[in-house]
């Protein structure tokens, strides 16, 4: 941790509201992506984002500084989204928004990009989308492995960290992870393609 980063903290933990706003500004987009690929809905990610830094502000002064801030942050992020998915699993949630969203996402990604042609760009994101719905359908222990390292990008040494496991296990449960999407990915094309035949 840089001495910035612990000045930083430390202001948080004086009661420094910039301070906070400085670390919320900071790890806000990191932490929404985060519930995003765990939740898979922009107005429940953009709660459990904001419920991250209720939560981090609550318990800023027992950050003992022994690991990286972004670590703990993420720790945080990672153990709010398990929660909210093992509460989902006892009742059925249905979002209205989410069709309409996923088509606005679409359309948005056609405007910006003029390099490549419509089908190129409806080929890519049906590819997104596929991966997008496959690592939804993940257990949740694999799809929080692919989103801390496959999309994310952290290290297995960061992820040991967050998750509190050796590092050796992370690498295996990513590995698992990797062939369960693989495996997902594989049937789902199956299944879309023995559609289309009827």
């Amino acid at each position: 941790m840089n001495d910035q980063e612990k000045a930083l903290i430390s202001k948080v933990k004086r009661g420094d509201v910039d301070a906070f706003e400085q670390l919320f500004e900071g790890y806000y987009k990191k932490v929404y992506n985060i519930a995003l690929r765990m939740i898979g809905n922009h107005d429940d990610a953009c709660e459990l984002a904001q419920e991250v830094f209720i939560r981090i502000y609550r318990s800023i002064g027992g950050f003992k500084e022994e690991s990286q801030l972004s670590t703990w942050i993420y720790r945080i992020a990672t153990n709010v989204c398990l929660d909210e998915l093992r509460r989902r699993k006892n009742r059925k949630i249905v979002s209205m928004d989410e069709d309409i969203k996923l088509e606005d996402n679409q359309l948005k990604r056609q405007l910006e990009d003029h390099k490549p042609t419509p089908d190129i760009i409806a080929e890519r994101n049906e590819t997104r989308e596929a991966i997008k719905e496959a690592i939804l359908q993940l257990p949740e222990h694999h799809r929080t492995m692919i989103i801390m390292r496959d999309i994310q990008g952290l290290s297995y040494d960061d992820i040991a960290k967050i998750l509190q496991t050796p590092e050796g296990t992370v690498k295996s449960r990513i590995n698992r992870a990797r062939q369960a999407l693989k495996k997902l990915l594989v049937n789902n094309k199956e299944l879309s393609s023995r559609e289309y035949v009827k």
